[in-house]
């Protein structure tokens, strides 16, 4: 699993937006929302180009970054390694926390009873 800080995912959701992508593409658009210097930036992009979340081509003078990892499969481990850490792999006490601080709006629990149906639906095939 590919470990990603805070700060190196705001990296990763822009290139998961529109890749590949200059450095200088990815420093532009990251310092619209926050106040980071692009040499920042830049140690990310290598980190995360380390780690195997990033690949690179060189063209002429410049690096197009591009994700290596799709945003669904980053979402799907992340959550796993979420739910295993803090709820012991359980999904129902994490909803069931949610209920309980009232943060679960109608349309979510709609959401979450079409799954329940769809999931008995496929037991029961």
């Amino acid at each position: 699993m590919v470990e990603v800080s805070n700060a190196e995912l705001r990296v990763m959701q822009v290139l998961w937006q529109q890749s590949p992508q200059t450095a200088q593409e990815i420093v532009g658009q990251l310092q619209q929302d926050f106040d980071w210097h692009e040499k920042t930036i830049k140690t990310m992009l290598n980190r995360l180009t380390q780690k195997s979340a990033v690949t690179y081509t060189q063209q002429g003078r410049s690096y197009l970054y591009s994700p290596a990892i799709s945003e669904k499969a980053y979402q799907e481990q992340a959550s796993k390694s979420f739910v295993q850490r803090l709820f012991s792999g359980k999904v129902t006490p994490l909803v069931a926390h949610f209920a309980e601080k009232g943060e679960l709006s109608d349309k979510d629990i709609s959401e979450l009873k079409a799954l329940i149906e769809k999931l008995e639906d496929r037991q029961h095939d």
